[in-house]
């Protein structure tokens, strides 16, 4: 995203937050329990959410909204150990609270206020003296596109302006950590783009850590470097997205001919000792032993493939997604 023009007073770059703590992990979880009623949420959870921007996602009602409340120390764990920047946040909430920003949900501001009367407010709850919070709002505001909107009462804004303002808010006091939940929330696409480079950008520009609240992969897989996934009360998965997704399932073959030479072409690859699955109109072709090397099915393929004659269209590699992690797929 283009930065927004702005004038020279405004242009300071925000401190970088940060605690100093390199890799130690912003948030850590163990055996975590948290039941509203009858009903319980999260059902003995583990988790480790480490420095960077890490996408937290779920289905809806999977536990994310309720694990962000757990993090601000607002709703304590019925049993189970969490820490959050090394504190417990049931006992040190508002120190924890004093170093996270947060961006709700729901786009419930206050009308009639200034968008900039916001910002400083927030800066001041925070405790910034009024003069900076003055210039720290100001700020804030340029950095995330409302710099020339920053007089404007929030009732007026558009949607995609109040996330912006909701953003800003969250970051104005330069916390070490920010929680997101859904911040693309009623967005169109030109505009989802936007907040998304936003939010990379502060991640990586400010040095402040993100944890973005999502249930859209493709958010995730664009910006962030981590995600920690809620199934069934518990995190199905965890860790870099690097290592999560790209991992080998075998081969996508499409492959043009009679169906008594296809069928033929799947006996013999199977015969040989690889699994296949008919998907439509491609086979997906793995090897029986998941540490066999990807060369040798390859060229099984391939030469299964030129014995049967039938055209070959596509030998490709087919590696996990992050929408196989979060289906749950074996890889």
């Amino acid at each position: 995203m283009a930065d927004p023009a702005t004038p020279a007073s405004a242009t300071a770059t925000l401190p970088a937050g940060g605690d100093g703590a390199g890799s130690r992990p912003v948030v850590e979880g163990h055996a975590l329990v948290k039941r509203w009623g009858s009903t319980s949420v999260l059902t003995g959870t583990d988790l480790t959410i480490g420095p960077g921007v890490t996408g937290l996602l779920g289905s809806n009602g999977a536990g994310k909204t309720t694990l962000l409340g757990m993090i601000l120390g607002l709703s304590p764990p019925d049993s189970g150990e969490l820490r959050v920047l090394g504190l417990d946040p049931t006992t040190a909430g508002p120190e924890v609270r004093a170093r996270i920003g947060y961006s709700p949900e729901h786009h419930r501001l206050p009308a009639d206020v200034r968008v900039h009367d916001f910002v400083r407010h927030i800066a001041e709850v925070h405790g910034l003296p009024k003069r900076a919070a003055i210039n720290r709002a100001s700020d804030v505001l340029w950095q995330v596109g409302l710099g020339e909107e920053r007089f404007r009462p929030l009732g007026t804004m558009s949607t995609g302006q109040r996330q912006r303002a909701k953003l800003a808010q969250a970051i104005v006091h330069d916390p070490t950590l920010i929680l997101l939940d859904e911040p693309t929330d009623g967005l169109d696409p030109v505009q989802r783009d936007d907040m998304l480079d936003l939010i990379r950008r502060v991640g990586r520009d400010f040095g402040i850590h993100v944890l973005l609240s999502s249930h859209l992969l493709e958010e995730v897989e664009r910006v962030c470097d981590g995600v920690v996934i809620l199934r069934d009360g518990v995190v199905a998965e965890s860790g870099a997205l690097s290592s999560l997704r790209g991992a080998s399932r075998g081969l996508v073959v499409e492959v043009t001919g009679t169906n008594a030479q296809v069928e033929a072409l799947i006996e013999a690859v199977r015969a040989a000792g690889a699994a296949v699955e008919l998907d439509g109109t491609r086979l997906l072709v793995s090897a029986a032993d998941a540490a066999a090397d990807p060369d040798v099915l390859h060229d099984l393929v391939r030469d299964s493939v030129a014995a049967h004659d039938v055209g070959l269209l596509r030998l490709q590699a087919r590696t996990t997604t992050l929408e196989d992690v979060f289906l749950g797929m074996d890889p």
